[in-house]
């Protein structure tokens, strides 16, 4: 009686890109879930029925709903800081020590901009997904701490350059109103398609682009002005 011969092995390789297309999987049905429902309104089942697999899968991957919703902002985060970190590091070169309120702002926004608006429907998505924690203390504050302050920090520094005689205050106050504008726009509510009767869209982000960081810049601008005479 001869030994059977041996079953061949799946190559770890073959394992890794088949664990991780499953992820991609998982990470893409959940942020769509998510930013239609939030945290919240959503279930892991749900997210299992989306992706066609058994619910025990979604437990082996993560522990509960949160880590795998910590999992989704971890994907794409990255992305999109590196792009605005490059961009404001960019512009900080090319402004040769003399950088603008509106110029900055540009930087800062433009790639957002053109990443929500010219990308796919997952960044669409995570754009929705990024206006829900910017609004949402009990959970969102913690993750936009964790992935975003770097380059809100990068963007105060420059605007502290083009600002110098403004009041650090006032620059935190100003980012805060600029991403209140930001999140809302992201969000795509299409509140305001109904509120001017169709003369602007919520899809329309190059009108975004061309208006926000100017209208914003003035208000920085303003602000400062006002205290600086004030004192």
């Amino acid at each position: 009686m001869t030994d059977a011969p041996p079953r061949p092995r799946r190559s770890p390789t073959k394992k890794a890109e088949q664990r991780a297309a499953m992820l991609e999987q998982i990470f893409d049905a959940a942020e769509a879930l998510f930013a239609k429902h939030g945290l919240y309104g959503v279930t892991l089942k749900e997210v299992a029925q989306q992706v066609g697999v058994h619910q025990s899968l979604l437990h082996y991957y993560f522990t509960d709903k949160k880590e795998l919703f910590d999992a989704v902002i971890a994907r794409r985060a990255p992305v999109t800081i590196e792009r605005r970190l490059a961009t404001l590091d960019a512009y900080e070169r090319s402004a040769g020590g003399s950088p603008t309120v509106e110029g900055a702002l540009h930087a800062y926004l433009d790639a957002d901009l053109d990443l929500y608006g010219n990308g796919d429907i997952g960044w669409r998505n995570f754009g929705m997904l990024g206006a829900q924690m910017s609004n949402t203390a009990e959970w969102g504050a913690d993750l936009m701490d964790t992935h975003f302050d770097a380059v809100v920090l990068r963007l105060v520094g420059i605007l502290k350059q083009a600002l110098p005689e403004c009041p650090e205050a006032d620059l935190f106050w100003g980012y805060h109103f600029v991403t209140g504008g930001l999140m809302l726009s992201l969000g795509r509510t299409g509140r305001i398609d109904k509120l001017s009767g169709g003369l602007c869209r919520s899809e329309d982000f190059e009108a975004i682009k061309e208006r926000m960081a100017r209208f914003m810049a003035a208000g920085f601008i303003a602000t400062c002005e006002a205290r600086t005479a004030k004192d």
